[in-house]
Order: C-alpha cells, then structure tokens, then sequence
C-alpha cells in the first residue's frame, strides 16, 4: 500500500523550485506510484526575466529525466503568456508543438520539455502531477475500468479515452476538467492518473489519496479469487532455480546478440514468480504492455517459454528459449513491417523480458541498467495486470496503438539523450588477479569504455574494494566481486556461474593472477616449481578451459589475453621456474587460439617487463630475489629496469592495461594468437 510519505520539516526548507524537486522526489521514489522514467510534475510561479520584468512561468519535467532522482536542473521554465493562447487551436502536430514550446523556454540551457508539457499548462492550477499508479491503471486497464471508477470515485473524476500525449489529448482533459465542476482527479484510459491542488502539498497529498482509495478497492475484490486464475506450475526451490538458470541464460544471451550484444537480468521474487506460474500467465502475457511508458524497454509483449519443471529437462529449456527467441524475432519483423512508415528503422528484434514458469523472469538491455529498467517496469506490469483481472478483464492498447508509441519521435528523443555507446558497451569481462596492479588498472581501462567486470581475486577484500571503486564511478551493478583461486576447479565454475547470473556470461577473460619467485636453478625446490606450475600454468589452463566452455555455449565468439612476461621469451637469470612456465602460458595461448578460431574466439598475450607500481609481486620477497640477481640493492631495482630498456622508460599498469584493452578490442578483431611485448625494450626479448 502506498504511503504518504511528506515530511513538513524537510518541505519548509524547500522554497520556489527546491519545492517541486521535493515532491517530484517523493512520488518518484515509490515505483508503485510512478514507473522509472515517467510521469512529471508541474509549478506556476511568477519570477523576474532578463529585463527585471515579473514573468508568470511553468516549470516543468524536462524530458528523459526521472521523479525519483531529478534536480532543479531537469526541469523546464516556459512563458505561461506564450502557451495559454495555443487552447484555442483546434489541432497542433507534435513537430510543431515541440518547436512552439522551444521558443517559450525562459533558458536555453534547460532541457527539453515533457511530451505533456501542455496537459500541465492546460489545467488552471498551480500545481500538477501526473503518475503511472499500479492501481490505477488496472482500472484504467480493466475492460470496466469506467464503471468500477464510477463506484470508487463518484462524480469527482473525468474518464479520458486513450490518445498518445500531445495537443489533442491536452486539451481533451483541461476542457472535461472545466466541464466538471467536482472533478479532483483525470483517470487516462490505459494510461494513468492527473491530480493538481493548491499547494504542493495539496497536490501530492490528492496523489496518494486517491491511489489509497483505488487500492483497498482492488485488494477487497482481490480476496474473492486466487490471482492470474491459479497455480498451474511449482516452482522450484531457490537452488534448483539458480542451477537451472545458470545453465540457460548463456543460451538466451547468445541467441538475443546476433545483431548486438545484450547484457541479462535474472528475476525470480515472490510477484514475478506468481505470474509466470499461473493459469493465465501466458494468455495475460500476450496481451499488451500495461502502460504506453513500459513499452520502449519491454516492448509491446515478453517471450513466454512453455516450460514445465516437473516434465521437462534444462536441456529442453534451452531448445525452447532458442527457438522461442527465434519465433519472436520472426514476429517482431512482421510487426514492424505492418506498421512502419518511412524512416522508421526497427529495434533489436529480440525480447526484452523472458518469461520462464518455475524459474523466473530475464530481462535483456544494452547495459546492466537498462536490463534491471525493464525488470522493474514488468513488475510493475504483473502488478497492474494483478488488478485489472481481479476487476475484470485486462486490456491494453492496439498493435497500431503500441507502435506509435514504441516508434514515436518524442519517445525516441529520450533514448537519443543517453551517452554514446564505446569500445567495450555491452561486453562483460572477467579478470584474475583483479586486485592487483595491473588487474585493477585493466578494469578501469574496461570500465571507461563501457565494459561490465567480474573482478576475481584470492584476495577477496582487495577485489571487494576494486568493485566498490568501480560501481561508485561508473554505475551500481556495473562490477561484482567474487574471491576465486585459479587453482580451483570448483571455485573457477562458481566464479563463471557469479558472472552468468550476474550479466548473462563473459565477453573477454584476462589471464592476470600471477605471483614469482626467484633462486639459482640448483637451488629451486619441487615446491617452489610446483607453485609456479600451479598458478601460472594449470590456473590459467583451467580459467582458459571455462571461459572457453561457456564462449562456445553463447556463440557469439570472445577474447582472452594472457598476461605474460618479458621472461615467457627470455630466459631469466636464477628464475627458471617462474620463466618456464610463463612460456607454457604462451605456447597454450596460441594452442587455445588454434582451436578457439571457428567459434570466433581469440587468444593473445602480452609480455610486461618491471611493473613495480601497485603490485603485491614487487611488493614482496621477489624484490629482494631480483636484486640479488643483479647484485643491486632493492631501491635500485626501477632504476635498473629503466637504464635497460632501449626507450629509457618505465613500465606502469596503465601501459599493460591499454595493449590488453587492445587485444580484447574490435582493433584487434582479425588478430589471434599473438603476442605483444609492453617492457620499454629489452633486446634480449625482442621476439623473433
């Protein structure tokens, strides 16, 4: 149930637009009230223009921002004197409407105004909120919704018939608001409410009133019946549920990225699950979105898988989720094609929800965000969904209805203001030694240009914090530590089960844990050989071996880079142990790259020399070993390295990072099996 959330304390410090912020804050942070991305919120005030002149203004949501989390600066101030005549039109294009309302900004600098910029200024109040409520639109979405909304509300609503926001429907609704005098509220046919007051108070106030009213109306009709008609299918429990998914989301991630690659979200809480278990989950499904907003990030309908735990196995859900994928994309091509007009260009034509009984719900997207938005917005479906059935029967816009918002030029205009896609958009990339020096550096070359990163390390504190580091910067769910020792087979499998779950599977892998130890030849020990063998080539053979499995299951190629040595073509002076096995990891990367070719996989190595900065390795006993190799004390370790080189330089993370980034890159689309040696040149190691 909602609740109303208003604070006089916290609102008497807000003054003049600091106001509106306030409120608009408060309905955007209960997604019950107001999907992400939608609804606004309106203000009339007079302030001074340039000229020092009083200016009756309107400030309103500009467009592509969100209630939950705008700022001052999301909202658009516009001449009230220059709107009002625009009521007495009879029609007015959207092109024109939005040009017209361009000119009557007060700053350039504001953003774009709301496609319902002329609702706001239409109705003669102060004061306009505009919301998606999930109880709401189940009446606004039950095939009686007029009637039921007759016995909630009396005579204090006006019904509007569905119309796209714009001029029309704007003036629709300020002329059957003036046509009745009782009117406290607008309920907008498969759309959503409008409330106004005197106050902001008043108005938010009216918001949460009136969707109180609605709910306990639906929560009573409710409990006369079991939702979506039933159970039809268990589910399994929690484990069972995450065992099956992690074999099935490679699957849908692969068959969802032929034209690009999409990253995953997996969904499997208590509503989610009372849907897609239901009798009437796949009829209820197939309907249509539940709200014109939903439909950019969930288009019109998910995939319904035909998936019955108790009878079919993992494997017949992979069949079913890749040639459902491919009968959904056949449809949306279709669809698309019965309703285009010139110009249009089509979407991915892949599902951005996947509706699995038993399991749960995978949403896709260009990035984890986008994927957890359309997560969020069908919640919000299911629930709307949920109430409409329980009133009656749940109904949704056209087909016609449904692409003339998908494929709307305002709608599109939102999109068009999120940042450029870069390098590694839509990627995933897993890294060992992820704490380290030179793993963390990777990570933020990976993340600046719009990776998704597994950072695994032994060390899981030191990965935990990289991650925090990381998310901080570049957005929550962007990276996700998991503590993995490359020595483990299981720990490996889990790490790789952490990054399916997480994002669906992994992109590009880099072979980075490493450690090293340094003794005259006649002096190195089993143990110490043994330990070298062990992380640096039986790890990096079992890290290659999974990354490997799970890049052919999704089919849609990958990249690996070892992280070698100047000593895998070069043979170290009382290092024989740790140099041998630094040329095994190049000689298995390019076997791995001799067989990864068909399935578009490619495998490379870089051979760094002296990266002193930020590493455990330099930072332990080996520091000491390889100054006593040289017969130079530890300090003078930099120095010598620099004075060795042909270019007279030092070696840092950055410097290793960028030849892997690379590597791993479309730059490098046409190379495999090859290396790169990133140690200021050291002609011993030149290779040949």
């Amino acid at each position: 149930m909602v609740q109303n959330k208003w604070d006089d304390k916290r609102a008497d410090l807000q003054e003049g637009l600091g106001e509106l912020v306030y409120r608009s804050n408060l309905i955007g942070s209960d997604r019950s009230v107001c999907n992400w991305g939608g609804g606004n919120t309106s203000m009339k005030t007079t302030v001074e223009d340039f000229r020092g002149r009083p200016v009756e203004v309107m400030y309103v949501k500009g467009s592509g921002s969100d209630l939950a989390t705008m700022g001052a600066h999301n909202f658009t101030g516009l001449r009230m004197e220059d709107i009002r005549p625009l009521i007495e039109r009879d029609a007015m294009p959207d092109e024109e409407m939005v040009a017209y309302l361009t000119n009557c900004m007060i700053d350039a600098s504001h953003p774009r105004a709301s496609i319902e910029t002329l609702l706001h200024a239409f109705l003669p109040f102060k004061h306009v909120d505009h919301t998606h409520p999930d109880s709401i639109i189940s009446i606004c979405c039950a095939d009686n919704g007029q009637d039921i909304a007759k016995e909630i509300f009396g005579d204090r609503y006006v019904w509007v018939p569905y119309i796209r926001p714009g001029f029309t429907l704007s003036k629709m609704i300020a002329e059957a608001v003036a046509a009745n005098p009782q009117a406290e509220l607008v309920l907008m046919e498969k759309h959503g409410l409008v409330v106004w007051g005197d106050t902001a108070k008043e108005s938010y106030d009216r918001t949460i009133a009136v969707i109180s009213e609605a709910e306990a109306y639906i929560k009573e009709k409710q409990s006369n019946s079991a939702p979506f008609g039933g159970e039809k299918v268990a589910s399994l429990d929690k484990d069972a549920r995450q065992a099956l998914i992690t074999k099935v989301m490679p699957i849908i991630r692969g068959a969802v990225s032929e034209e690009k690659k999409m990253i995953l979200s997996f969904d499997d809480s208590e509503d989610v699950l009372e849907f897609v278990n239901s009798e009437q989950a796949e009829q209820l499904s197939q309907v249509g979105a539940a709200c014109p907003d939903h439909l950019v990030h969930t288009k019109r309908t998910p995939l319904y898988v035909a998936f019955d735990p108790a009878s079919d196995s993992a494997e017949d859900l992979q069949h079913k989720v890749q040639a459902g994928i491919q009968a959904f994309a056949e449809d949306y091509k279709d669809y698309f094609q019965r309703n285009a007009s010139e110009g249009d260009v089509m979407f991915e034509p892949v599902p951005r929800v996947v509706l699995i009984p038993g399991v749960g719900m995978v949403t896709t997207g260009k990035d984890k965000k986008a994927a957890n938005i359309s997560s969020a917005l069908y919640h919000r479906a299911v629930a709307v969904m949920k109430g409409a059935t329980a009133l009656g029967a749940f109904v949704s816009l056209s087909e016609s209805e449904s692409f003339s918002v998908e494929y709307w030029p305002l709608e599109l205009y939102k999109l068009s203001l999120a940042p450029p896609e870069a390098r590694f958009s839509r990627t995933v990339v897993l890294v060992t030694g992820g704490a380290g020096g030179i793993g963390s550096e990777t990570l933020r070359v990976f993340l600046e240009d719009g990776a998704h990163a597994v950072v695994t390390d032994i060390n899981i504190e030191g990965a935990e914090k990289v991650a925090s580091e990381l998310n901080e910067k570049y957005g929550e769910g962007r990276a996700v530590a998991v503590k993995m020792d490359v020595t483990s087979e299981e720990a490996i499998a889990e790490a790789f089960e952490t990054a399916v779950r997480q994002y669906g599977g992994v992109d590009h892998i880099v072979n980075n844990a490493g450690l090293a130890t340094s003794s005259p030849f006649d002096e190195t020990t089993l143990k110490e050989w043994q330990l070298n063998m062990d992380v640096l080539g039986t790890g990096y053979f079992l890290v290659a071996r999974e990354a490997f499995r799970l890049m052919k299951q999704q089919g849609i190629g990958g990249s690996m880079v070892f992280v070698g040595s100047k000593n895998s073509v070069y043979a170290g002076k009382n290092a024989a142990a740790y140099s041998s096995v630094k040329a095994m990891e190049m000689h298995l990367a390019r076997c791995i790259a001799a067989e990864g070719g068909s399935y578009g996989i490619r495998v490379n190595g870089v051979l760094p020399d002296a990266v002193l900065q930020g590493s455990a390795i330099w930072g332990s006993k080996w520091r000491e070993e390889r100054a006593a190799a040289y017969n130079i004390a530890p300090d003078q370790l930099e120095e010598h390295y620099r004075k060795r080189t042909t270019l007279g330089v030092n070696i840092y993370p950055r410097d290793i990072a960028e030849s892997i980034a690379f590597f791993a890159s479309d730059a490098a689309l046409k190379t495999t099996g090859c290396m790169i040696t990133v140690d200021g040149g050291v002609p011993a190691a030149f290779t040949r």
